[in-house]
Order: C-alpha cells, then sequence, then structure tokens
C-alpha cells in the first residue's frame, strides 16, 4: 500500500506532514544529488517483522543509545534557499548514518531514503500535495519530499527544520521496520474512533524517534538546551492546533513523547504500540 505523511507547519517549530495511498507523476521536483543505496548489511540481515510484531516488538527497541557522530549542517541563511537545502541535505546523511547502524545492529536490512526538493506543490508518485504540507514522506519509492517556500526559508529555525526532518525520516524507519506496514493494515475495517487512536500511535512515535535523534545529536548538532525546552513547551500549548481532528495526539502528548524520546536518545523509548491509551490521548 502506498503511502505519504505530511508535516503542518507549526510556529516556531516545524513545518507540517501526512500519509497518500494513490499514485501520481512527480512534477516541479528539484533532486537533491544524493542516491537512494542500501547499506552493506545485507548479508546478514534478516527480513524485518510483519503483522502485529513489527509495531509492538520490533527488534530496533533492543538497539540500544543512537550514535550520532559528525553531523554539523551549519546554518540557515534568512532568505537563502541554498543554504535551507544544504542544511537539509546535510542534516539528512546525518540520519542516514545513525539509522544505517541501528538498523545493522538489530540486524535489519537498511536503505537510505531519498530526498528531494520542490519549487512549488507538486503531485508525486504518492498522489496530490497535501493542502497546507510543506514536506512529505511518500512510501512509493520510500522519498522525503521538501517544498522549498519562501517562509520556511526567509523564518529559518535550524532545530525546527531538524525536528521536521527527524520526524519525517522517521516515517521511513517506521516503513523500513515493517510498522508502516502494519499502522495501515489496522486501519482496514475499523471505525472512525480506531482510526484516530492508530493515528496517534503512529505519528506519536515519530515524535519520539525524532527526539530520540535529536538527544543523541545535541552535542553534535548541537541543541541548544533553551531552544529545546522553548520547542517542547510550545508543542505542549500549540501542537494538536494545526490539525482539524485529534490523530496526532494532543500537544501535551507531542511534548512527552518528544522529551522521552529525547531523554533516552533511543528507539527503546518509543513504542507507543503497548502503551496505555491514556498515553496516547
Amino acid at each position: 500500500m502506498r503511502a505519504f505523511h505530511h508535516f503542518r507547519r507549526s510556529v516556531p517549530v516545524v513545518a507540517t506532514l501526512a500519509l497518500v495511498l494513490t499514485a501520481g507523476p512527480v512534477a516541479n521536483a528539484e533532486a537533491s544529488g544524493r542516491t537512494r543505496e542500501e547499506t552493506k548489511n545485507t548479508a546478514t540481515a534478516a527480513p524485518p517483522p510483519t503483522g502485529r510484531a513489527a509495531a509492538v516488538a520490533s527488534p530496533l527497541y533492543r538497539t540500544g543509545r543512537l550514535a550520532v557522530t559528525a553531523c554539523a549542517p551549519g546554518k540557515i541563511k534568512s532568505g537563502s534557499a541554498a543554504s535551507y537545502r544544504r542544511f537539509m541535505t546535510s542534516l539528512t546523511r546525518c540520519l542516514d548514518r545513525a539509522w544505517a547502524r541501528q538498523f545493522k545492529s538489530a540486524g535489519l536490512p537498511f536503505a537510505k531514503p531519498g530526498l528531494r526538493f520542490l519549487t512549488r506543490p507538486a503531485a508525486t508518485p504518492c498522489g496530490k500535495w497535501p493542502k497546507g504540507a510543506t514536506g512529505i514522506y511518500c512510501s512509493a519509492g520510500r522519498t522525503i519530499y521538501i517544498w522549498v517556500d519562501a517562509r520556511s526559508v526567509r523564518e529559518a529555525f535550524e532545530l525546527g527544520q531538524a525536528q521536521f526532518m527527524a520526524h519525517e525520516y522517521a516515517h521511513h524507519v517506521q516503513e523500513l521496520g515493517g510498522i508502516l506496514g502494519y499502522y495501515w493494515s489496522r486501519q482496514n475495517g475499523v471505525g472512525k474512533s480506531a482510526k484516530l487512536a492508530l493515528s496517534r500511535r503512529f505519528e506519536l512515535q515519530a515524535d519520539c524517534l525524532a527526539g530520540a535523534f535529536l538527544g543523541a545529536a545535541e552535542a553534535a548538532l548541537p541543541v541548544n538546551r533553551l531552544e529545546w525546552e522553548s520547542t517542547v513547551d510550545w508543542t505542549r500549548q500549540n501542537g494538536h492546533k494545526g490539525w482539524p481532528v485529534n490523530d496526532h495526539g494532543k500537544g501535551a502528548t507531542q511534548a512527552y513523547w518528544l522529551t522521552h524520546g529525547f531523554g533516552a536518545a533511543s528507539p527503546t523509548a518509543c513504542n507507543t504500540w503497548t502503551v496505555a491509551a491514556s498515553k496516547v490521548a
């Protein structure tokens, strides 16, 4: 099943996220120059788990702390689309290295996502560009698409963009680990309330995985603690306001999983699939 996830802009932190199930042409996309390639761990890697086990008992939960070294994406120059693309590309390479090691430790096959920058919203292999989105992960082709819009470039905030990219990348992690497939399979034949509950577990896990990467990268990026605390506080108060229904969790719940992942710096903290419903409200 083809899906995408889009990230909704959050002042002052992030941009916007979604998931789609149809196919369509790619248009007006600027390639980042990166190539998708699999790491060398395929000889010893086992197929990812499937079904419920992929979500509730992922081998990634047993891999310990993420290792993030030599990650220095630099600064985004306000008004410079080129510096924005350089920052996001460099950050994605940091994510590639960190998650490749994690998948190897889990004994799972890993492949980098594609990365493409758009000069304007356009169709992707997953269908039409979602309204209000500035970035999407499309599992058809396993590619992250980023619309380099004027506001993102003008109001550049490195930590916010790092959280944005780490969340998008987390959906790629969920795709490779079989979690995305399980999530979509559970959507069939259930009511609206159950679908929203599943969506919250899925999205909040991505928040946690993004936080885990940022926690591991605190010294390497670096992550300014005052900026991080402000980001979490803003999320707590506003994180839910960009969504017409509660499919991403309340602001306080989003903040909880961000800080839970950040403190552990490990996917070990990010199993949202077995916790009580109150933890993913």
